[in-house]
């Protein structure tokens, strides 16, 4: 459907709805519309302007842009916590597990590690009272 605003020849204007232009065209050639306002079957397309939908394409365009700009405060917030991370922690990779129960049950130094372990280990990790975090690494080397 389309909507056309007309003039009759008596500058009565008023809206049209049809299928298509084409719909119109063959109406207005044959006679077939009136003024409602007079009658008269002197109808023509007056100006208009186009309805567009900027007010949802802004919503969207701003929906987009707030999820970019969270995305992007995310990836630094993951970055900073990472350099801050490795700047003050010690890597033992995938020793994590056996470090994290020496540190807690005294037999070696307190300090902060980092490094890899399975849910399973994490799990049992936390079921001994070893208080571990699992971080958000962006690490492009690691499939998941």
């Amino acid at each position: 459907m389309i909507l056309f605003q007309l003039k009759c020849e008596h500058d009565h204007e008023f809206e049209g709805w049809f299928k298509d232009g084409a719909t119109y065209d063959a109406q207005a050639a044959g006679g077939d519309l009136s003024c409602p306002v007079c009658g008269t079957s002197n109808v023509g397309k007056a100006l208009m302007a186009p309805r567009l939908r900027t007010s949802r394409q802004k919503e969207e365009a701003q929906e987009k842009q707030r999820q970019v700009a969270v995305t992007q405060a995310t990836q630094a917030a993951i970055a900073e916590i990472r350099k801050q991370v490795e700047t003050n922690c010690e890597n033992v990779g995938t020793k994590f597990a056996e470090e994290a129960r020496k540190i807690h049950y005294g037999e070696t130094e307190k300090r902060g590690i980092y490094g890899e372990a399975s849910i399973k280990e994490a799990v049992e990790l936390v079921d001994e009272g070893i208080d571990v975090h699992a971080l958000p690494w962006d690490d492009k080397t690691k499939k998941n």
